[in-house]
């Protein structure tokens, strides 16, 4: 630690052993690390940079170090996290991507969800990639996973009924909401199209207005939502299916939201908006994954408050090229480990 605000190096001479068999040796000291170059005192002060630091880049300029010596640190405070932590009675996970890279260049994230933290990222969202991930469950501990909250991505959903036959797959709500969401969105911009054609622009920048909350519209957007009720409009209908749809995760039991969805897909397949009868269909497919929202209530809401973490980690990093120094960050920051020496 610095000295009066000056920086202040502990100089020794280390006794060292030659040994044959095992190459030479360096004692242990009390006060650092094994080949850390840092006293213990001023590696948990860095962890404090870190950790209330915008970046790493940030918390180098403050500490007056390297970017490789402040990365050295974190990467060691993750593996002593790792090392330390109790997977103790794991009974809901979350399985969601992070986009990586540019492109279609993807992370696969494993949270807790009653801990709201994460338990391992790895590459790509692939059916192997969920493999690797169940993988760094001790088979004991993944016995007790009641159910796994996820989107309707084949990959994870081969993966968990594979690794985890015992568990429930639920198909998050937020995810089938943003789905239908899109249908209307898709509903709205051909209707646009065609009444342009006409030479009437009632929709036009009218985009937010059928994707916001109702309960968050303003006095303005509420009476013009009103006058569009009034014209008889297909996005209009659009959007009540999507409304209408939250009414089936009120349900505390299978068979009368199965009634209710059954009720509801009646509807949206003789609707003839295309988009709306696309997600009930696929919606249809995945019947179970939402009927077990019923049975154990877990949503992806953990997973979308880290993935938002994530983003602001990665933000203001500007970016990882390296895919070793992004796990790293995610676990540091969103890990709830015990990291310090």
């Amino acid at each position: 630690m610095d000295t009066m605000q000056f920086e202040t190096i502990v100089k020794g001479r280390v006794p060292r052993s030659d040994c044959p068999v095992h190459g030479a040796k360096t004692i242990p000291v009390p006060w650092a690390g094994p080949r850390s170059g840092f006293t213990l005192l001023f590696e948990r002060f860095a962890i404090e940079v870190l950790s209330g630091a915008r970046s790493v880049s940030q918390a180098a300029k403050l500490l007056g170090l390297s970017w490789d010596q402040v990365q050295a640190i974190m990467e060691r405070a993750v593996e002593r996290g790792l090392s330390r932590r109790k997977l103790e009675e794991i009974t809901y996970v979350g399985l969601d991507e992070k986009n990586f890279g540019k492109g279609h260049s993807y992370v696969s994230v494993m949270s807790e969800v009653d801990k709201g933290r994460v338990l391992e990222v790895v590459k790509d969202r692939t059916k192997e990639a969920a493999h690797r991930l169940w993988e760094t469950i001790p088979q004991e501990k993944r016995v007790g996973i009641k159910a796994v909250a996820m989107d309707m991505w084949e990959a994870y959903m081969t993966s968990t009924l594979e690794k985890i036959p015992g568990a429930d797959v639920v198909h998050d709500k937020f995810h089938v909401m943003k789905y239908l969401g899109e249908a209307v969105d898709k509903v709205r911009r051909k209707e646009n199209r065609e009444l342009g054609q006409a030479g009437n622009d009632i929709l036009k920048g009218t985009k937010y207005l059928w994707l916001t909350n109702k309960e968050n519209w303003n006095e303005a957007q509420k009476t013009d939502f009103r006058s569009f009720r009034e014209e008889n409009l297909k996005v209009s209908r659009a959007w009540s299916i999507r409304e209408s749809f939250s009414g089936f995760w009120n349900y505390f039991y299978q068979k009368p939201a199965l009634g209710y969805f059954k009720e509801w897909y009646f509807w949206v397949t003789h609707s003839r908006l295309a988009p709306m009868i696309g997600v009930a269909k696929m919606l249809k497919r995945h019947l179970q994954g939402l009927l077990n929202y019923v049975k154990h209530r877990i949503t992806n809401a953990v997973a979308e408050g880290l993935n938002s973490k994530i983003q602001i980690i990665k933000s203001n990093a500007r970016g990882f090229r390296n895919f070793d120094h992004y796990r790293i960050s995610i676990l540091f920051h969103c890990g709830k480990l015990d990291v310090y020496p």
